[in-house]
């Protein structure tokens, strides 16, 4: 049986996912601070435009996301608002934020078989979305790994809109 690290390791790392509770705040810090550029403003989101699930069940939740790329690897910022969900479970219990998630992508055409692998594994699914851009699952591997885990298989139209997101500065 596969491990995890073996799961993953030929996965490329696309994003760090960073729960915060003031996307504003973060964001300055980011640009004026570290200097990472490029933040569009923050987007509202309802988990259950999304139909995203969350413990297999699709939940009034929302929050705030925004998210750039720099150096290879997209940041992805989520203040959450209202509701339940693994990113307000995260706030929760880190009231300063963190980093909540790592996530990992590769054509949708090898999602199943990803996931499949990591569910035979023990790893319990948090939370999952079916996009026309991606298939995004994201897993608890907390113990493991300190962080969740986000597989995404990503669509021939979300390759087009990676590049365009690559693009922007």
């Amino acid at each position: 049986m596969n491990t995890i690290n073996d799961t993953i390791s030929g996965l490329e790392l696309a994003q760090i996912g960073w729960v915060v509770p003031d996307i504003h705040a973060a964001v300055k810090f980011l640009e004026s601070a570290l200097g990472i550029p490029g933040f569009p403003a923050p987007q509202h989101v309802l988990a259950q435009d999304l139909d995203m699930t969350y413990h297999g069940d699709v939940v009034a939740a929302d929050w705030l996301t925004t998210q750039t790329y720099n150096g290879g690897t997209f940041i992805e910022l989520i203040q959450p608002l209202s509701g339940q969900s693994m990113f307000h479970d995260y706030l929760a219990q880190y009231p300063a934020g963190g980093t909540q998630h790592l996530a990992f992508r590769l054509p949708a055409s090898d999602f199943e078989r990803i996931t499949n692998d990591l569910r035979q594994q023990g790893y319990a699914v948090i939370s999952e979305v079916d996009h026309p851009i991606a298939r995004m699952a994201f897993f608890d591997t907390y113990r493991t790994l300190g962080v969740a885990t986000e597989i995404m298989g990503i669509t021939p139209e979300g390759w087009k809109a990676i590049k365009q997101m690559e693009q922007v500065k």
